[in-house]
């Protein structure tokens, strides 16, 4: 009986690796020809240090990069996550450094005003007719002008030992504990995105407001989940993103947003909404890592690492019009073809 459930489960294993790697492969191929550019042009490229480095590096990217796919799949877009990430790390670095409280306390605090930011995006979005764009960017700068305040512009240091365990620990034998909140924060997206109803109606909604509703699903209660659930993640971002520098800065998190909207843009996800996958939006966040850790290496000014990600992402949107298109080109074929 034993050999028969594995003989069941490997081959649907292998379905799910085959159609990842099929839909993603256009991005997979841009990514090995980067690494094998990179590794002849530098030798320190290809290195376990390194290629660990990348993966410390991209980790609040992941993060934020997972709740910004639920949100462009729902058709909407969450351009305060970056304020998100000052506010809710400022507050915690506060907490603790001026107001002495201890950070087991300030941690879950810091993360519930920053889900609050979440909580007023959702409700203002799934009760009026406001664009998501127009709200956030007003939250975007709220939250902002909120932390300069509030750190009166100068560098909170942090001195606790929790808190420097959060940021730079390692655990079972020197494995970063950055990858553990990245696996938890990608197996918890995975399963909402692909094993609940809530998932398939993100997809729905996405894909068509209104007949999502005649169907029966609350696209309001939707929408404002996803908005919270981005607040979460952004607000854990915005801690850890702390916790790794022991201080915290008013400018902390500044391009975050522009950072997960481009590994989610470029990993296959619609901006129009209802089109999207987990996996393609890792390999975009791996993608962008590579890609900056590169021109790190290679002495390249940083100012042109926003250039080239400009660049990427009017290449990735430009290659979703042409699918789109192309999908509307098929559709009205196949609709000419019944009708003849």
């Amino acid at each position: 009986m034993e050999a028969k459930k594995s003989d069941g489960i490997l081959p649907g294993f292998g379905r799910n690796v085959v159609s990842t790697v099929k839909y993603n492969g256009g991005i997979i191929i841009g990514l090995l020809i980067i690494c094998l550019l990179l590794s002849v042009m530098t030798d320190s490229f290809c290195t376990v240090r390194n290629l660990s480095n990348i993966m410390r590096q991209i980790s609040i990217n992941v993060i934020l990069a997972c709740g910004m796919t639920m949100v462009i799949i729902l058709g909407g877009i969450d351009l305060s996550v970056g304020s998100v990430i000052a506010v809710s790390g400022c507050l915690c670095c506060g907490l603790i450094t001026n107001v002495g409280v201890p950070s087991i306390i300030a941690i879950p605090i810091s993360i519930c005003a920053g889900t609050l930011v979440g909580v007023f995006n959702g409700f203002v979005i799934s009760r009026t007719t406001i664009p998501p764009f127009i709200v956030t960017l007003a939250m975007m700068n709220i939250g902002r002008g909120f932390a300069r305040i509030y750190t009166k512009a100068t560098t909170i240091l942090v001195d606790d030992p929790l808190f420097t365990f959060i940021g730079s620990g390692k655990i079972l034998g020197g494995v970063p504990i950055q990858f553990v909140y990245m696996l938890v924060v990608i197996v918890i997206s995975g399963l909402i995105l692909n094993r609940t109803k809530f998932g398939r109606n993100i997809y729905a909604v996405g894909d068509n407001k209104q007949a999502a509703s005649y169907s029966g699903i609350n696209s309001r209660r939707v929408t404002m989940t996803v908005f919270v659930i981005m607040g979460i993640f952004a607000s854990c971002a915005g801690i850890l993103s702390s916790a790794r520098t022991f201080s915290a800065q008013f400018n902390v998190g500044e391009g975050s947003e522009m950072d997960a909207i481009s590994a989610v843009v470029l990993g296959g996800t619609s901006m129009s909404g209802g089109v999207g996958r987990l996996s393609g939006t890792i390999i975009g966040c791996i993608v962008i890592g590579v890609l900056n850790n590169g021109m790190n290496i290679l002495g390249i000014d940083s100012s042109w690492q926003y250039v080239v990600q400009g660049i990427v992402i009017l290449i990735a949107v430009y290659i979703d019009y042409i699918k789109s298109e192309g999908s509307a080109l098929s559709a009205f074929k196949a609709m000419v073809g019944k009708r003849a």
